[in-house]
C-alpha cells in the first residue's frame, strides 16, 4: 500500500447554532486552517492512529479512548478493517473543542486518507460516523463543511448548498480559553426545549429569521448588514445560556476595535468567537486587541465552496 493522504478544512458558524439541529438552516463557512492524515501499510496486528500533535497514539477499537472508537468506525464504514492493518498519521492547525470543527475535520482527513478513491457522500458518511462517537447527535453541518470548504447554507436532513459571495470575508477568531463540549451544550439546550418549548421555538425561529436575512446579505457582500445580524444571533444565543464571561468579554473587545458583528461560533459555553472584519489589517487589529486582552486569536479568509462538492445537495447528507 502505497501513502495515501487526505485533507479537511475547518469551519466557523456564521449563524445558526443549535437551531440547525432541529432542522433550522444554518450558514457555515470553511476556513484556511484543518487536518490532514496519511495512511500507510502497518505491520502490526492492529491499525493505529497517530496525532502527533497532540502526543497521542491509539489502536483502532479500544474502548477505553473515544478517539480509538472514532478510528473503528471510519475503517468499519469504509471497508478497510478487513483488509489488513494500517497506520495513520494525522495532524490539525485547529485547537480541539473550539468550534471550529476540528474533530470533522480530523474525521474527513482520515476517512480520505484511508479511501483516496470514495466519493463524496462515502466520505461525508464515514465521517459523521467518526463525529457520532464524541458528540452523539451531530448536526452534519461540521463534517460537510470540512469536506467542502467555502459558505454554505446546511439544513439537517436537506444537506448542503453552496453559496455565492462577490468578495472575500476576512474573519478574526478569538479563543476564550477554554474547551466547549458539543454534546453537553447540545444536550443542555434539549433540556431547556422540554422545559420551556414554547421559549426556545420562538428563539428557533428568530434564529431562522436571521439566517434567512444572513444568506441575503452575504450574497450582496453587504458585511455591514451581515455583522449586525450576527451581533443579533449572539443575543439569542446568549439567552439560551450559550454563551460566557469570557465570549462575552471577547466580542465587547472586537466590537470596540470596530468589528462588523461578533458571536460565539460553535457549541458555545466555553470555545471560540468570530468576528467579522472589513479586511484583514482590520482583523489583525481586532486580533491586537484580543491579544491585549490576554486572548489568543488568529486571521482567517473565508474558503470557495469545493465545486465537485455539488453532489453534497439534496440528501447525501441525511443525519438519522
Amino acid at each position: 500500500m502505497i501513502e495515501r493522504t487526505g485533507r479537511a478544512c475547518g469551519k466557523v458558524i456564521l449563524l445558526g447554532e443549535h437551531a440547525v439541529v432541529y432542522g433550522i438552516p444554518a450558514i457555515a463557512v470553511g476556513i484556511d486552517r484543518g487536518a490532514s492524515a496519511v495512511a500507510r501499510a502497518s505491520l502490526e496486528g492492529r491499525s493505529r492512529l497517530d496525532v502527533r500533535a497532540w502526543n497521542v497514539s491509539v489502536h483502532a477499537g479500544d474502548p477505553e479512548r473515544d478517539l480509538a472508537r472514532a478510528f473503528a468506525a471510519v475503517l468499519e464504514a469504509s471497508g478497510a478493517a478487513g483488509q489488513g492493518p494500517i497506520v495513520v498519521d494525522a495532524s490539525a492547525d485547529l485547537p480541539p473543542g473550539a468550534g471550529l470543527g476540528c474533530s470533522a475535520a480530523l474525521g474527513v482527513a482520515v476517512a480520505r486518507a484511508v479511501d483516496p478513491d470514495a466519493g463524496a457522500p462515502q466520505v461525508l458518511e464515514r465521517a459523521m460516523a467518526w463525529e457520532r462517537v464524541f458528540h452523539g447527535n451531530p448536526s452534519g453541518v461540521d463534517a460537510a463543511v470540512a469536506a467542502m470548504g467555502g459558505p454554505v447554507l446546511f439544513t439537517k436532513n436537506v444537506g448542503v448548498e453552496a453559496l455565492g459571495t462577490r468578495g472575500t470575508i476576512s474573519l478574526a477568531i478569538g479563543h476564550s480559553g477554554s474547551a466547549s463540549s458539543t454534546r453537553s451544550m447540545v444536550e443542555s439546550v434539549a433540556r431547556q426545549l422540554e422545559r420551556r418549548p414554547e421559549v426556545v421555538n420562538r428563539t428557533f425561529e428568530a434564529i431562522r429569521a436571521l439566517v434567512a436575512n444572513a444568506r441575503l446579505a452575504l450574497e450582496a457582500h453587504d458585511l455591514t448588514s451581515l455583522g449586525k445580524l450576527m451581533d443579533m444571533n449572539q443575543m439569542l444565543l446568549s439567552g439560551l445560556m450559550l454563551s460566557t464571561p469570557e465570549i462575552e468579554q471577547l466580542c465587547r473587545v472586537a466590537r470596540e476595535a470596530g468589528g462588523l458583528g461578533a458571536k460565539l461560533t460553535g457549541a458555545g459555553g466555553g470555545g471560540c468567537v468570530v468576528a467579522l472584519a472589513s479586511g484583514q489589517a482590520h482583523a489583525e487589529r481586532i486580533v491586537d486587541g484580543w491579544k491585549a486582552a490576554n486572548f489568543e486569536g488568529f486571521v482567517t479568509r473565508v474558503g470557495t465552496p469545493d465545486r465537485a462538492a455539488s453532489v453534497f445537495a439534496d440528501r447525501s447528507l441525511v443525519t438519522p
